[in-house]
């Protein structure tokens, strides 16, 4: 049993949502990313590491400010890997999931940029522009190398996609909550989030699925019925503020995902 399914299970009988983080790589240094990889695993359940991208469509601008924090320090793809690689060397059961886009993984090519994932023993990827169909050919070349594709499913997924998108996805899928660029404000009611959530649900209950964007400590536990909860941009907002205070990043954030988990338990 891979270990995202393990941490999804181990959830479950206690009755509470999964709690997922991001941070991306390499904000603010290289060592400064690990610590708080480090740090705040011991309260999430399932950590995700972006690539820093300097055209990041997907995200707003508290990710935005991470990646170009990052990539000033002169953070590479060899950087990350090695980040994920030293993190599972001492934290073996806890499950990472590289979060990119697809022209990464175009420059190096497929095979060799899964061989590095699964050398730096990667539990999972979630690439934002590389939509389904177009995704299928790479997700089975993952799912042939033990790697979780996470497929995603907005609020606009028709109901005959979001059919094929569940069938043919992984042991995840992420339901992007609503209509922007992360780091939002949540502009949808959760309980709207719910309903389009328990439509994928009603589809395969066997599929995790794990709701993202515009989650804070103060909607987080309204979502509390879904499998998992991502908290990415609040996070990387306390790590720039801990900056400009000039506090260290890495007891804050830790404090806050300490926070986050006691809202969902």
């Amino acid at each position: 049993m891979s270990l995202i399914k393990k941490s999804f299970q181990k959830c479950k009988i206690e009755n509470r949502p999964a709690l997922l983080t991001y941070t991306v790589a390499g904000d603010n240094s290289k060592i400064k990313s690990l610590e708080i990889l480090n740090k705040i695993s011991k309260f999430a359940d399932i950590c995700e590491l972006g690539f820093p991208h300097n055209t990041p469509i997907a995200d707003g601008g508290q990710i935005q400010t991470s990646s170009y924090r990052a990539i000033k320090n002169g953070i590479k793809i060899k950087d990350v890997f090695d980040i994920v690689k030293t993190f599972k060397a001492k934290n073996k059961s806890k499950p990472i999931i590289l979060m990119g886009y697809y022209n990464m993984i175009f420059q190096i090519g497929e095979n060799k940029f899964l061989k590095n994932c699964k050398n730096a023993k990667v539990d999972g990827l979630i690439v934002v522009d590389l939509p389904y169909p177009e995704n299928k050919s790479f997700a089975k070349k993952c799912f042939k190398k033990s790697i979780c594709f996470v497929q995603l499913i907005s609020p606009t997924t028709s109901s005959d996609r979001m059919k094929k998108i569940v069938k043919d996805s992984h042991e995840m899928i992420y339901y992007i909550s609503m209509l922007s660029t992360t780091g939002g404000k949540l502009k949808v009611r959760p309980a709207s989030i719910l309903r389009n959530y328990q439509k994928i649900k009603k589809i395969s209950n066997s599929k995790n699925c794990v709701i993202g964007f515009g989650i804070t400590e103060k909607t987080i536990g309204k979502l509390g019925k879904a499998d998992g909860l991502v908290v990415g941009s609040a996070i990387c907002r306390e790590i720039t503020r801990s900056i400009k205070r000039r506090q260290n990043p890495v007891t804050n954030v830790g404090n806050m995902v300490k926070k986050l988990k006691s809202k969902i338990i």
